[in-house]
């Protein structure tokens, strides 16, 4: 085992700016476990950390500089004592999001130990976990496909089964975009059974997305009222679950297209934060006018991880991974991550 961590580290103030440091590799204490780090997988929250943008959690410090990334496939290689989860050296393992959301609704503190901020991350060649901070990685997935799951994959989980963990059975799923939560909710959504209607400015990536069995696709850039296309491929009857990945520029036509008491999942917001002054959206009476529950998605916890990664094994499910870099290539991955080009994940090969 090597003497050093290898690991990179930002100041919160540019992707330019990541810089590659060494430090002592630490020994687990009480309850911990060291892990050799195998493969990161990236998410669009690492470059906005990284970029000094992620200010949305105003409980979180921003203050420090910090080892990026959160989401990371490897191998025990050291334990410490008084052990909660019996792991041994050798288990290959997942690293959860948050370190103490464990079980249910996620709580204000569970912000406090988020990975890759305000927790130093994992994009480094060795980190110190506690016992209770990883998973067991599906023995049917590589090392790259399995460190897709953390972020991505659980928070597609938990947008689809949050309230309701009965398969999906011909219900509809609308998905925005063809990034890494979209296609794991369209892999997930189909093997649950549900109808999948996924939107894309590219005509090449919804062709992929059909052949990962999208039931029906829409060109939002061709389809600029693409909540019309939606309530036309559902007979008027609109999507039961809605991945709200665009943000500003997509909630009101997600409003419009929803079923009668169907479930709008917030997750992210690559069309922007904040509405434009003339397009001001009225919640109270866009939830009221169809029923509407509106729900933000902060990942999941370490029990329903677990319960993923056995669905993913059951199914068969595959992770798409749209392309992987070298370890020194960090930058550029985390440059292409964010020009938006990926159908799937971008992944970094650590060891």
């Amino acid at each position: 085992m090597a003497d050093k961590v290898v690991q990179w580290e930002s100041a919160q103030d540019g992707l330019d700016k990541l810089t590659l440091n060494e430090a002592p590799v630490p020994s687990p204490g009480e309850d911990e476990v060291l892990v050799k780090i195998s493969t990161v997988s990236l998410n669009y929250r690492d470059t906005e950390v990284i970029m000094g943008l992620y200010t949305h959690h105003k409980s979180v410090d921003h203050s420090s500089a910090i080892v990026p990334c959160s989401d990371a496939c490897g191998t025990i290689v050291k334990v410490g004592s008084g052990l909660k989860v019996p792991w041994k050296v050798g288990d290959r393992v997942l690293s959860t999001f948050s370190q103490t959301h464990l079980t249910g609704q996620v709580q204000a503190r569970d912000l406090q130990y988020g990975m890759g901020l305000p927790l130093p991350g994992v994009l480094a060649t060795y980190r110190v976990f506690p016992s209770t901070g990883l998973v067991k990685a599906p023995n049917s997935l590589t090392d790259e496909e399995a460190s897709t799951l953390a972020i991505a994959s659980v928070t597609a989980w938990m947008s689809l089964f949050t309230f309701d963990k009965s398969p999906l059975n011909g219900k509809t799923v609308l998905i925005q975009g063809t990034g890494g939560v979209a296609i794991a909710g369209l892999q997930i959504a189909k093997a649950s059974g549900g109808k999948v209607i996924v939107t894309s400015s590219s005509d090449e990536k919804l062709e992929r997305a059909r052949k990962l069995g999208a039931d029906y696709t829409i060109n939002y850039r061709k389809e600029p009222q693409w909540s019309k296309k939606v309530l036309e491929y559902t007979n008027s009857e609109g999507a039961d679950v809605i991945f709200e990945l665009g943000g500003a520029s997509t909630i009101r036509q997600s409003f419009d297209c929803v079923a009668f008491g169907g479930l709008i999942a917030c997750i992210g917001y690559l069309g922007g934060k904040q509405d434009a002054p003339e397009d001001r959206t009225n919640v109270n009476v866009l939830a009221l006018s169809r029923n509407v529950t509106l729900k933000g998605i902060l990942n999941g916890p370490r029990d329903e991880f677990e319960e993923l990664c056995s669905f993913y094994e059951k199914h068969g499910i595959k992770p798409v991974v749209d392309k992987t870099f070298k370890f020194d290539e960090a930058k550029e991955a985390l440059k292409y991550l964010f020009s938006g080009g990926h159908f799937g994940k971008v992944i970094v090969k650590v060891a």
